[in-house]
């Protein structure tokens, strides 16, 4: 390059404020993003932590529901076995008599 093909200063700043700028606006509108995006994810984060203590509470009820309902299909086969049992018997002391 000769002295007529290098840039003048005042153009070498200019060149340099106008890729600066550019720049910035770039960055700009990726931090808007970014930071749009990091607040969805911090209120959905408030909702899952939310949601996550209500299914505990769901989950503790329905163990002790289901504790409930597995007593008393229990104490109903019991009943049945019983019932088995008494018409076993009835039936022996009906044959015996007969």
């Amino acid at each position: 390059m000769s002295a007529s093909q290098t840039p003048s200063p005042a153009r070498r700043a200019e060149a340099r404020a106008a890729i600066t700028a550019s720049l910035t606006a770039a960055g700009s509108a990726l931090s808007r993003a970014l930071v749009a995006r990091i607040a969805d994810l911090h209120a959905n984060s408030a909702a899952l932590s939310k949601q996550e203590t209500a299914l505990v509470a769901q989950t503790a009820a329905l163990a002790t529901e289901t504790a409930k309902w597995q007593k008393l299909a229990g104490e109903s086969t019991k009943r049945m076995k019983e019932f088995g049992d008494l018409q076993n018997w009835a039936e022996c002391i009906e044959r015996e008599l007969l």
